[in-house]
């Protein structure tokens, strides 16, 4: 624990970021708690483990109520998307990211859903759907819009019902307080609010133009929070058929089952265990997880009954994504005899 504490120590020093906090554990609770110039309970903007913790959830309740098929077809959901390179799309495809949607979009980004759907339906496809996998935030608006529709109420609040029965306290829309408290980012030169320091505002510009609720970024919390979570995916992935819905022991595996997609590791949502990815070289080959933008990551291995979560505000001006990623495997790789 204090070579991990050592890391982020180091990684603070040499500006990757200015703060940081971590929850690591168990499926029975926690056994780590750090942080570096913050609270363990401060919020921090968790970017893009919106895919896997919120957007993946919801999707997960209506598959398993029968509201949502992987195999339904995108064109059945959005009449934009329309053209013989994309018809036989499917929604199983979107969440491994192997749609053929480029990763964002050209221009800036579109206000409001109906531009951001009508752009994203029309838009050329990079690649013959499921030929390989592409990382895409396109495919997880598009996801959001859909869970959405599928579960007639707004992702948001499709998402609150689900944290308030697991004990979790992450939000898209953070409270006032939650705002003051959070760890700031600097919004990037490209946004059109472009140097602002960001605090308790989504720091990606299309989930902004989206209202802060977005299928691929919008999501708040603090370490505890993202652990609570982390708990009970982790209990379910290791067989236990009382966790809350719908993280049942079958939606579970299926979501983090690794996608026959060639070359890919990427599952439904979730990214899998390679040696040479951000959750380092020592977890095992059960392991799922994602990674954010902002300088977050939440790793969980059912093999070794443990969680790694760990925030950072990178985006507050710190350091490349590749020193981010450094920072990362150092730091699982410290806690692997946790």
């Amino acid at each position: 624990m204090t070579a991990a504490r050592d890391v982020l120590l180091r990684a603070a020093d040499t500006g990757i970021f200015p703060a940081a906090a971590a929850d690591v554990g168990e499926s029975t609770g926690t056994l780590w708690q750090d942080a570096i110039a913050v609270s363990v309970d401060t919020p921090f903007d968790l970017a893009s483990l919106t895919k896997p913790i919120a957007t993946a959830s919801v999707l997960m309740r209506l598959t398993g109520e029968r509201r949502v098929g992987l195999d339904d077809l995108v064109a059945d959901s959005f009449k934009e998307w329309r053209g013989a390179d994309r018809e036989d799309v499917t929604v199983r495809d979107l969440l491994e990211h192997s749609s053929g949607l480029a990763a964002r979009l050209v221009e800036p980004p579109p206000v409001g859903r109906r531009e951001f759907e009508h752009e994203i339906c029309g838009m050329r496809l990079e690649y013959p759907p499921r030929a390989q996998s592409v990382y895409s935030d396109l495919g997880f608006i598009l996801l959001g819009f859909l869970g959405a529709d599928r579960g007639g109420a707004p992702l948001d609040a499709q998402f609150d019902a689900i944290g308030s029965r697991i004990g979790s306290t992450m939000a898209f829309a953070p409270s006032a307080a939650m705002r003051a408290n959070a760890a700031p980012t600097t919004a990037m030169p490209k946004d059109l609010r472009r140097g602002e320091t960001l605090k308790g505002v989504v720091h990606d510009n299309y989930a902004a133009a989206l209202g802060g609720v977005a299928g691929h970024a919008g999501l708040f919390g603090s370490a505890p929070a993202v652990a609570a979570f982390a708990r009970v995916v982790l209990r379910a992935a290791r067989g236990d058929e009382h966790c809350p819905d719908p993280f049942t022991p079958d939606l579970v595996r299926l979501f983090t089952t690794r996608s026959r997609v060639p070359g890919s590791s990427r599952a439904l949502a979730w990214d899998t265990m390679l040696v040479t990815s951000s959750c380092g070289t020592r977890m095992s080959a059960s392991a799922f997880g994602h990674v954010g933008y902002t300088g977050t990551s939440l790793w969980i291995d059912p093999e070794r009954d443990r969680y790694f979560v760990l925030l950072t505000n990178r985006a507050r001006g710190g350091g490349s994504l590749e020193q981010m990623r450094d920072v990362r495997r150092a730091f699982h790789d410290a806690l692997a005899n946790l």
